[in-house]
């Protein structure tokens, strides 16, 4: 009964951790995905604001040449006369030809009363009733927006006309016809227009849009009558997001942003598609989840097998004791099963002491698999400068032999600071960024990776540089960028019948190094800088995927760029690094 209860106590304990343990993963795939979707928020925002400050200088642009041409011929001689009372056919000649070089759907001119002297369309509509006319007549340059002639969508601007004394004669008044503006706008990416004082759109690239108004009322409680499309608001911190129904060509859910434009007397806004930012914080909340669930799980499945054992232990025990105790007044018996009992206890200690060296020789191995990685090279250059010391020795040649041991010692040293840069990697420290001769970097990256290049017989296309090119960064770190290339470009050559390596320097605003080989290429360039992501077969003298990676995460740590591209005739990396004229201080 005893036995019922804790087997089941012990489930119930188990159920409850992962209950705990699968809310917790939620929260944190939670607030991964709050914390992007915030920060794509933040980005989107910036680059919308780029877009409407844009589109709103363009139309400002636009509209202001029609008032520079209301404010120039205001001051012309023959609508000062038309406007002193001498009205000839040819005014409305000269309006004509100014509204057909200028672009513009109508000029006129409007006495004190609001009557149309002259006009360069034949059916002019009635403005004198509008404000920005009232204006001009008050001596102000006005502007507003309507219908011209009962149609279209048209913008005004009013400027007064001034007699020799410096009392108003009258108004000209030009108008431009808006959909001509907005018809040079469409197809651009971002949906942008412009809402007048009531709200409605006025100025769009996007033809749907045209006269549209935003509903009345609270964010999110107008609800869609006789049809209408289903418009709803919401907020994300300080971000106002639109949820639309008005197409396909429109987004379904939006950033909406809004620029006040009082020189025109509109509003701007834009609609940027909120789509991206949350599939990608979706993709980055589910990646966190993953790997939390596959951690999960393995420390689920150690800890299930730590119960087993000791499960298995305390069975053991306990048949020792009743074995004991039944034979406890027969001495024969008692000494034959208290030796039994402490050969068990011996055989139970050396299975834990075999489990606890298991457990460090599996520590040990991962820290192997770390520095075996970045000390593969140096210890076969090492090995290959002692071998040919030792030819040269054979040889007679003493003084070669001398400078492959200095060699040897420089690869002790290199390798010193390699376990040094690795500690300082693994505690998360930065390493001082000091002036480093590139093209000695690469010289050594290549001596490093001359043997294998010999013996697969890979030409190499490098001419090193007369004159040091000074870039930042650090001799081992980027040594180890570029052995990491060049590796990759053997193996890549591996079964190829033409085999080069070609490396080239291009020196302008910044320094830029190509490696390419006349391998397979690469099947997925986008993919390759991921981590555990690799081509090669796993096993010991594979990859693991880690080693572009690496490279990748030390060439951003300097301020440089790596990227990985095709070419006719094999694959290409490319590495940007930051020019450096002089020795940082200490």
């Amino acid at each position: 009964m005893k036995v019922r209860i804790s087997i089941r106590d012990g489930f119930l304990a188990r159920s409850l951790g992962v209950a705990v343990f699968l809310t917790c993963v939620a929260l944190l795939a939670g607030a991964v995905w709050r914390y992007a979707t915030y920060q794509g928020m933040s980005q989107l925002s910036s680059r919308a604001n780029a877009d409407l400050a844009l589109a709103s200088d363009r139309l400002v642009g636009q509209l202001q040449r029609y008032r520079d041409l209301a404010v120039v011929m205001a001051d012309h001689p023959q609508v000062v006369r038309a406007l002193e009372g001498t009205v000839r056919p040819e005014d409305a000649l000269l309006l004509r030809g100014v509204a057909d070089r200028g672009a513009a759907s109508d000029v006129m001119v409007i006495d004190r009363s609001g009557r149309v002297l002259a006009a360069a369309s034949d059916g002019a509509g009635s403005v004198n009733a509008r404000a920005f006319v009232k204006r001009a007549l008050n001596g102000a340059l006005g502007r507003g927006y309507g219908s011209d002639a009962g149609a279209g969508r048209s913008y005004f601007y009013a400027a007064p006309v001034f007699g020799d004394e410096g009392s108003v004669l009258g108004a000209l008044v030009v108008s431009t016809d808006l959909a001509s503006v907005d018809y040079a706008w469409r197809g651009d990416t971002a949906p942008v227009f412009f809402t007048d004082g009531a709200g409605q759109v006025q100025v769009s690239n996007r033809s749907e849009l045209i006269f549209w108004q935003r509903p009345n009322g609270e964010p999110g409680l107008w609800p869609p009558l006789g049809g209408a499309p289903d418009f709803r608001t919401s907020f994300f911190g300080p971000h106002e997001i639109w949820h639309l129904g008005l197409g396909p060509y429109l987004p379904q859910e939006a950033l909406h942003l809004t620029r006040d434009l009082p020189v025109i007397g509109m509003t701007g806004e834009v609609l940027m598609s909120v789509a991206p930012v949350r599939r990608l914080a979706a993709s980055q909340a589910a990646a966190v989840a993953a790997l939390c669930l596959a951690f999960g799980a393995l420390l689920f499945l150690a800890t299930e097998r730590r119960r087993t054992l000791t499960r298995a232990n305390a069975q053991l025990e306990a048949r020792v004791r009743a074995r004991t105790q039944a034979l406890r007044d027969i001495n024969n018996e008692l000494r034959r099963e208290a030796s039994e009992r402490t050969e068990a206890q011996l055989a139970l200690a050396r299975a834990q002491d075999d489990l606890v060296q298991a457990s460090k020789l599996s520590a040990l191995g991962q820290l192997s698999a770390g520095i075996s990685h970045e000390l593969n090279q140096p210890l076969m250059a090492v090995q290959s400068f002692a071998e040919n010391g030792v030819q040269f020795i054979a040889r007679g040649k003493p003084e070669r032999a001398a400078e492959n041991l200095m060699r040897i010692s420089d690869m002790a040293d290199r390798m010193g600071r390699i376990i040094k840069n690795l500690r300082a990697f693994s505690k998360q420290e930065s390493v001082q960024q000091v002036r480093v001769d590139l093209g000695a970097v690469i010289n050594s990256a290549l001596e490093m990776t001359q043997a294998r290049s010999d013996e697969m017989g890979v030409s190499i296309d490098f001419t090193a540089p007369a004159l040091p090119i000074w870039v930042r960064g650090g001799e081992v770190r980027l040594g180890q960028v570029f052995i990491n290339l060049i590796t990759n470009a053997l193996d890549a050559m591996e079964g190829i019948a033409v085999r080069r390596l070609t490396v080239d320097i291009v020196q302008a605003v910044n320094i830029t190094v190509t490696i390419s080989d006349t391998g397979p290429g690469i099947a997925a360039p986008e993919q390759v800088f991921d981590p555990f992501y690799t081509t090669k077969e796993v096993g010991a003298a594979k990859g693991v995927g880690l080693g572009l990676s690496i490279s990748y995460a030390i060439v951003q740590s300097v301020g440089g760029e790596i990227r990985a591209y095709n070419t006719d005739g094999g694959a290409c990396f490319s590495v940007t690094l930051l020019p450096m004229a002089q020795e940082r201080a200490a």
